[in-house]
Protein backbone atom coordinates (compact mmCIF):
# COMPACT_ATOMS: atom_id res chain seq x y z
CA UNK A 1 0.00 0.00 0.00
CA UNK A 2 1.60 3.55 -1.00
CA UNK A 3 1.41 5.07 2.58
CA UNK A 4 2.42 1.59 4.26
CA UNK A 5 5.77 2.91 5.94
CA UNK A 6 3.51 5.50 7.99
CA UNK A 7 2.17 2.26 9.72
CA UNK A 8 5.46 0.14 9.58
CA UNK A 9 8.14 2.38 9.64
CA UNK A 10 11.10 0.53 10.50
CA UNK A 11 11.58 -3.91 9.79
CA UNK A 12 13.44 -3.80 13.33
CA UNK A 13 10.85 -1.32 14.74
CA UNK A 14 8.88 -3.11 18.21
CA UNK A 15 5.05 -2.68 17.59
CA UNK A 16 3.10 -2.31 20.73
CA UNK A 17 -0.52 -2.32 20.46
CA UNK A 18 -2.97 -2.13 23.01
CA UNK A 19 -6.45 -4.19 22.19
CA UNK A 20 -8.84 -3.83 24.12
CA UNK A 21 -13.06 -4.32 24.35
CA UNK A 22 -15.24 -6.22 22.86
CA UNK A 23 -13.82 -9.85 22.81
CA UNK A 24 -15.30 -10.90 26.04
CA UNK A 25 -13.90 -7.54 27.73
CA UNK A 26 -10.23 -9.05 27.09
CA UNK A 27 -7.33 -7.10 26.93
CA UNK A 28 -4.40 -7.88 24.92
CA UNK A 29 -0.91 -6.20 24.72
CA UNK A 30 1.04 -7.01 21.34
CA UNK A 31 4.78 -7.01 21.35
CA UNK A 32 6.61 -8.25 18.09
CA UNK A 33 9.62 -7.42 16.13
CA UNK A 34 8.73 -7.79 12.25
CA UNK A 35 11.97 -9.56 11.60
CA UNK A 36 12.34 -12.20 13.98
CA UNK A 37 9.40 -14.49 14.82
CA UNK A 38 6.20 -14.31 17.30
CA UNK A 39 4.80 -14.74 20.57
CA UNK A 40 2.24 -17.29 19.29
CA UNK A 41 0.92 -19.32 22.71
CA UNK A 42 2.00 -23.44 22.08
CA UNK A 43 -0.40 -24.60 19.88
CA UNK A 44 -2.94 -27.44 21.47
CA UNK A 45 -2.57 -31.32 20.70
CA UNK A 46 -5.35 -31.77 17.40
CA UNK A 47 -8.02 -34.63 18.01
CA UNK A 48 -7.58 -38.05 15.94
CA UNK A 49 -10.37 -36.89 13.49
CA UNK A 50 -9.68 -38.14 9.62
CA UNK A 51 -9.45 -34.99 8.86
CA UNK A 52 -6.69 -33.87 11.40
CA UNK A 53 -4.25 -36.68 10.88
CA UNK A 54 -4.53 -35.86 7.18
CA UNK A 55 -3.55 -32.84 7.88
CA UNK A 56 -0.96 -33.56 10.33
CA UNK A 57 0.91 -35.77 7.57
CA UNK A 58 1.72 -31.94 6.17
CA UNK A 59 4.17 -30.68 8.94
CA UNK A 60 7.39 -30.70 6.19
CA UNK A 61 5.32 -28.31 3.73
CA UNK A 62 4.29 -26.41 6.39
CA UNK A 63 7.54 -25.88 7.57
CA UNK A 64 8.88 -24.81 3.74
CA UNK A 65 6.07 -22.60 3.09
CA UNK A 66 6.40 -21.23 6.57
CA UNK A 67 10.48 -20.88 5.41
CA UNK A 68 9.57 -18.40 2.58
CA UNK A 69 7.67 -16.02 5.38
CA UNK A 70 10.76 -13.59 5.19
CA UNK A 71 10.92 -9.77 6.10
CA UNK A 72 7.94 -8.14 6.76
CA UNK A 73 5.74 -10.98 7.31
CA UNK A 74 8.70 -13.25 9.05
CA UNK A 75 6.14 -13.69 12.00
CA UNK A 76 4.77 -16.39 10.62
CA UNK A 77 5.01 -19.58 12.04
CA UNK A 78 4.95 -22.96 10.59
CA UNK A 79 1.22 -25.27 11.76
CA UNK A 80 3.14 -27.40 14.71
CA UNK A 81 1.03 -29.44 13.86
CA UNK A 82 -0.92 -28.39 10.87
CA UNK A 83 -4.48 -29.49 12.02
CA UNK A 84 -8.06 -29.09 10.49
CA UNK A 85 -9.73 -25.94 10.16
CA UNK A 86 -12.41 -26.68 8.21
CA UNK A 87 -14.65 -26.16 10.89
CA UNK A 88 -14.06 -22.57 11.39
CA UNK A 89 -17.55 -21.08 11.18
CA UNK A 90 -18.70 -17.21 10.37
CA UNK A 91 -21.08 -15.70 8.01
CA UNK A 92 -20.27 -14.69 4.14
CA UNK A 93 -20.80 -11.70 2.64
CA UNK A 94 -24.22 -12.67 1.74
CA UNK A 95 -24.82 -12.89 5.48
CA UNK A 96 -25.36 -16.96 5.63
CA UNK A 97 -23.78 -18.75 7.74
CA UNK A 98 -20.73 -21.12 6.17
CA UNK A 99 -17.00 -22.46 7.06
CA UNK A 100 -13.80 -23.04 5.82
CA UNK A 101 -14.91 -26.27 4.59
CA UNK A 102 -16.41 -23.90 1.92
CA UNK A 103 -13.34 -22.58 0.14
CA UNK A 104 -12.04 -25.93 -0.55
CA UNK A 105 -9.50 -25.81 -3.52
CA UNK A 106 -8.35 -22.04 -2.42
CA UNK A 107 -5.69 -21.25 -0.36
CA UNK A 108 -6.89 -19.13 2.17
CA UNK A 109 -5.34 -16.38 4.34
CA UNK A 110 -7.84 -16.12 6.75
CA UNK A 111 -8.12 -12.74 8.90
CA UNK A 112 -9.46 -11.77 12.33
CA UNK A 113 -10.03 -7.95 12.95
CA UNK A 114 -11.85 -5.39 14.80
CA UNK A 115 -13.26 -2.04 14.53
CA UNK A 116 -11.47 -1.06 17.94
CA UNK A 117 -7.96 -2.72 17.08
CA UNK A 118 -5.51 0.24 16.00
CA UNK A 119 -3.21 -2.62 13.76
CA UNK A 120 -6.21 -3.96 11.86
CA UNK A 121 -6.49 -0.64 10.99
CA UNK A 122 -3.04 -0.36 9.73
CA UNK A 123 -2.98 -3.67 7.83
CA UNK A 124 -6.53 -4.14 6.40
CA UNK A 125 -5.89 -1.71 3.18
CA UNK A 126 -2.58 -3.82 2.79
CA UNK A 127 -4.94 -6.94 2.62
CA UNK A 128 -6.98 -5.23 0.59
CA UNK A 129 -4.42 -4.71 -1.58
CA UNK A 130 -2.85 -8.41 -1.77
CA UNK A 131 -6.60 -9.99 -2.14
CA UNK A 132 -6.95 -7.52 -5.28
CA UNK A 133 -3.44 -8.64 -6.70
CA UNK A 134 -3.90 -11.90 -6.09
CA UNK A 135 -6.89 -13.23 -5.14
CA UNK A 136 -8.13 -15.84 -7.76
CA UNK A 137 -9.99 -19.43 -7.84
CA UNK A 138 -6.84 -20.68 -5.88
CA UNK A 139 -6.37 -17.77 -3.47
CA UNK A 140 -8.50 -15.63 -1.21
CA UNK A 141 -8.07 -13.48 1.47
CA UNK A 142 -10.98 -13.56 3.94
CA UNK A 143 -10.96 -11.22 6.49
CA UNK A 144 -13.50 -11.70 9.11
CA UNK A 145 -15.07 -8.98 11.27
CA UNK A 146 -16.01 -9.75 14.79
CA UNK A 147 -17.43 -6.80 16.50
CA UNK A 148 -20.13 -7.18 18.87
CA UNK A 149 -23.68 -5.45 17.37
CA UNK A 150 -24.68 -4.73 14.08
CA UNK A 151 -22.91 -4.07 10.49
CA UNK A 152 -22.46 -0.35 11.23
CA UNK A 153 -19.25 0.16 12.17
CA UNK A 154 -17.64 -2.39 10.32
CA UNK A 155 -18.79 -1.39 7.19
CA UNK A 156 -18.01 2.42 7.50
CA UNK A 157 -14.22 1.00 9.90
CA UNK A 158 -13.84 -0.60 5.56
CA UNK A 159 -15.14 2.62 3.88
CA UNK A 160 -12.93 4.44 6.07
CA UNK A 161 -10.04 3.03 5.22
CA UNK A 162 -10.10 2.24 1.73
CA UNK A 163 -11.09 -1.38 1.12
CA UNK A 164 -12.84 -2.69 -1.58
CA UNK A 165 -11.51 -5.75 -3.06
CA UNK A 166 -12.44 -7.66 0.27
CA UNK A 167 -15.59 -9.39 0.93
CA UNK A 168 -17.41 -8.85 4.12
CA UNK A 169 -16.96 -12.04 6.40
CA UNK A 170 -19.00 -11.37 9.73
CA UNK A 171 -18.61 -12.93 13.24
CA UNK A 172 -20.44 -11.48 16.25
CA UNK A 173 -20.64 -13.93 18.30
CA UNK A 174 -17.28 -14.33 19.42
CA UNK A 175 -17.28 -17.78 18.87
CA UNK A 176 -14.55 -17.75 16.22
CA UNK A 177 -12.32 -16.20 17.64
CA UNK A 178 -12.83 -18.31 21.00
CA UNK A 179 -12.25 -21.57 18.53
CA UNK A 180 -8.69 -20.00 17.58
CA UNK A 181 -7.92 -19.03 21.64
CA UNK A 182 -9.32 -22.77 22.67
CA UNK A 183 -6.40 -24.08 20.05
CA UNK A 184 -3.71 -22.10 20.96
CA UNK A 185 -3.39 -20.20 18.01
CA UNK A 186 -4.84 -16.81 19.11
CA UNK A 187 -3.38 -14.06 21.65
CA UNK A 188 -5.87 -10.88 20.28
CA UNK A 189 -6.15 -9.43 17.17
CA UNK A 190 -5.40 -9.14 14.28
CA UNK A 191 -4.38 -12.89 14.51
CA UNK A 192 -4.03 -14.29 10.57
CA UNK A 193 -3.87 -18.10 9.48
CA UNK A 194 -2.51 -19.69 6.18
CA UNK A 195 -5.21 -22.38 5.29
CA UNK A 196 -4.11 -24.50 2.06
CA UNK A 197 -7.17 -25.87 -0.44
CA UNK A 198 -7.89 -29.25 1.93
CA UNK A 199 -8.64 -26.97 4.95
CA UNK A 200 -5.24 -27.95 6.86
CA UNK A 201 -3.58 -24.39 9.15
CA UNK A 202 -0.27 -24.54 7.61
CA UNK A 203 1.38 -21.27 8.88
CA UNK A 204 0.21 -18.28 11.47
CA UNK A 205 0.64 -15.46 12.87
CA UNK A 206 -0.25 -12.74 15.55
CA UNK A 207 0.14 -9.34 15.00
CA UNK A 208 -0.11 -7.21 12.32
CA UNK A 209 1.81 -7.35 8.78
CA UNK A 210 2.56 -5.56 5.63
CA UNK A 211 0.70 -7.96 3.24
CA UNK A 212 0.98 -5.89 0.18
CA UNK A 213 4.77 -5.92 -0.32
CA UNK A 214 6.95 -8.30 -2.05
CA UNK A 215 7.46 -10.57 1.15
CA UNK A 216 3.90 -11.45 1.06
CA UNK A 217 3.31 -11.75 -2.35
CA UNK A 218 6.36 -14.28 -2.44
CA UNK A 219 4.95 -16.54 0.51
CA UNK A 220 1.32 -16.53 -1.67
CA UNK A 221 2.96 -17.92 -4.22
CA UNK A 222 5.33 -20.38 -2.76
CA UNK A 223 1.94 -21.98 -0.92
CA UNK A 224 0.44 -21.85 -4.31
CA UNK A 225 3.49 -23.66 -6.03
CA UNK A 226 4.19 -26.18 -2.92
Amino acid sequence: MADGNRFFPAPRLILAALVAGALAGAVAVYVSESRSGNNAPAQVAVGGSKDDVACAAKSDRAKKIAAAATGEVAALLPADPPQSMKSLAFNGPDGKPMTIADHAGKTVLLNLWATWCAPCRAEMPALDALQKEKGSDTFQVVAVNVDAGDDVKPKKFLKDTGVKALGYYRDSTVALFNDLKARGLALGLPVTMLIDGEGCLIAHMNGPAEWSGPDARRLVETALGS
